[in-house]
């Protein structure tokens, strides 16, 4: 990554390795330096990313001494459950997780009747400095490992597995990079956690990388990098404004890459890619949410292929702002759709376990916890 797409978390001692850290081929490296036939890596994968297995004692087609030791050194454990909170009836759960520094993270997981959806974290903490944003509120802590990021929605293809989500047995379908951080400014950790999910099993858990959704800010030469790559994610940019002016205040990283470099970049993704590009937009009470700003982004994106999604504003403690009216955000949505834009107002599922967009902020103690805005 080229030094000016470096945001520096404060540097500290790293997790440990993990077999999900590593390529296919670094895996079996892995067990052969361990005095191991490099085909054990390939049963360690199988049990990690195929059957979802946590207890070293399921792995019997592993010799006993022979599991111990690779289990030890290639499958350590990295988060640790601290609380776990549901609503929808059990359908929606957001759990706060504690890596081996103490670090706090959260993901969550939200099951619909077609689809299984998880919310993953990349850092903990955020460095963008968005104001209505509780994670950006709090800070970067550091960036988290390939391993720290796959474990998140591994727990939740356990969970799904396991019965233990009301609706019986399920799979994860889609991955949404829409947790804490900013996503591209921890680039390559995420780009190698992208290839563990989807690459096939006993690779990775074989989820299509076109259910998989890459939210930013705006970081534009990670963008460029990201689209060089010929994945088939789809790119979110969160805009929440479509002047200069303003966005330069809701999204601080603005004063460096302004709207126009920003859409630019996503045209050029999505023109490499064939994916349409979702626009997120926090709708806030008097903020941005006036008819002239919603007119302003109809013409800067009709014609291309994008999606609008509408972010009624999750409320945080002790934030100035809130959401929308509800006659305004229908007054929004009516000017969107006069150009000719397609837009959908996003359900605020979590809200009610601060686990809805802008609330995650892994919090240790009750009032608990309050996914960045997009």
């Amino acid at each position: 990554m080229s030094a000016q797409l470096t945001f520096a978390a404060p540097r500290r001692a790293k997790p440990p390795r993990h077999l999900a850290d590593l390529s296919p081929d670094e895996r079996r490296e892995a067990v052969a330096a361990l005095d191991e036939k490099p085909f054990r890596a390939d049963q360690l994968s199988r049990h990690y990313f195929g059957r979802l297995v946590d207890d070293p004692a399921d792995m019997t087609d592993l010799p006993a001494a022979v599991r111990d030791r690779l289990v030890a050194e290639l499958m350590p454990p990295l988060l640790t459950s601290v609380r776990d909170q549901v609503c929808d009836e059990g359908m929606t759960r957001k759990t706060l997780w504690k890596a081996f520094d103490g670090t706090l993270i959260e993901s969550v997981l939200m099951r619909y009747p077609d689809r299984v959806t998880m919310c993953v974290s990349s850092q903990a903490g955020c460095g963008m400095n968005c104001p209505f944003c509780a994670t950006g509120q709090a800070g970067l802590t550091r960036n988290l490992s390939t391993a720290e990021i796959v474990e998140q929605v591994v727990a939740g293809a356990r969970a799904l597995a396991r019965g233990q989500i009301p609706g019986g047995e399920g799979r994860v379908s889609n991955i949404v990079f829409m947790g804490m951080g900013e996503p591209l400014a921890s680039f390559n950790n995420v780009l190698r956690a992208i290839h563990r999910f989807s690459d096939p099993s006993p690779a990775g858990l074989g989820i299509s990388q076109r259910n998989i959704t890459v939210s930013t800010v705006g970081l534009v030469p990670a963008i460029g990098r990201l689209a060089d790559l010929d994945l088939k994610v789809r790119l979110a940019v969160s805009l929440h404004a479509p002047d200069d002016e303003l966005r330069d205040e809701l999204v601080p990283i603005n004063t460096r890459w302004k709207v126009a470099e920003v859409l630019d970049a996503a045209w050029a993704y999505a023109d490499r890619t064939r994916r349409r590009v979702s626009i997120e937009y926090a709708l806030i009470r008097d903020i941005n949410d006036q008819g002239w700003r919603a007119d302003l982004l109809g013409r800067l994106i009709k014609g291309h292929p994008v999606h609008v999604n509408l972010i009624p504003l999750n409320p945080t403690p002790g934030s100035k702002w809130t959401a929308s009216r509800p006659s305004v955000q229908t007054e929004f949505v009516r000017h969107l759709e006069a150009h000719g834009v397609p837009v959908t107002v996003r359900d605020t599922r979590g809200q009610e376990i601060d686990g809805a967009c802008g609330q995650l902020a892994a919090m240790p103690q009750e009032p608990p916890l309050r996914t960045r805005q997009g």
